[in-house]
C-alpha cells in the first residue's frame, strides 16, 4: 500500500510481531533455554506450543505469526510486561550484558526478600523477648551457636535489641 512505506524504506514500528519475535529469541537465549524448553514453559502457562513453533517465530521465513494468547504466555514465562515484550530490544545490549543485568536484577530481588524476611524474624524475636524477658540471654546464646561467628551474632543481637533489622 502506498501509505505503508516511505520512499525507499519501511515504516519503523514501535511495537510489532517482529519485535516480539526478536525479544522471544533474546529472552530465551539470556535464560539459556532451548526452543523445546521455552515451548514446554509456554504450554505450562496454558498455551499449547511446540519447539517448531518457537523456531518458526524466531527464524521462520515467513515468520510465524503470534496470537494474543501466545504473546501473553511469553510475557508470563519471561516475567515481562506485555508492553516490554513488544518493545524493540535495546541497542548496544549484547547477550552477555543482558545476562549480567538479568542476574543482578534477580539477585537484587532475592536480597530484598531476604532482608524483609530477616526483619520479620528479628521483630518477632524482639517481640518474644519483650513478652518473655527471661528468654533473652538464651536466645542470644542460641544465635551465637547457630551462627558460629561471634561478630555476626553480636550484629544480629544488636538488631534484636533495637527491635528491627532496618
Amino acid at each position: 500500500m502506498a501509505g505503508d512505506r516511505p520512499e525507499g524504506g519501511e515504516v519503523p514500528l514501535l511495537y510489532s510481531e517482529g519485535n516480539v519475535a526478536a525479544r522471544v529469541a533474546l529472552e530465551r537465549e539470556v535464560r539459556g533455554w532451548s526452543t523445546t524448553e521455552l515451548a514446554d514453559r509456554v504450554t505450562g502457562a496454558g498455551v499449547k506450543m511446540n519447539q517448531t513453533a518457537v523456531w518458526r517465530i524466531e527464524n521462520g521465513t515467513p515468520r510465524r505469526r503470534i496470537n494474543l494468547d501466545e504473546a501473553l504466555a511469553f510475557s508470563r514465562v519471561f516475567e515481562l510486561p506485555l508492553e516490554e515484550l513488544m518493545s524493540p530490544p535495546l541497542e548496544g545490549l549484547d547477550i552477555d550484558s543482558r545476562r549480567l543485568a538479568q542476574e543482578a536484577v534477580e539477585a537484587f530481588y532475592e536480597a530484598r526478600d531476604a532482608r524483609d524476611r530477616l526483619d520479620r524474624a528479628v521483630v518477632a524475636i524482639a517481640d518474644h523477648i519483650k513478652a518473655h524477658p527471661d528468654s533473652s540471654r538464651a536466645i542470644h546464646e542460641q544465635c551465637l551457636r547457630l551462627m558460629g561467628d561471634e561478630r555476626d551474632a553480636r550484629t544480629l543481637s544488636g538488631d534484636i535489641e533495637d527491635g528491627g533489622h532496618y
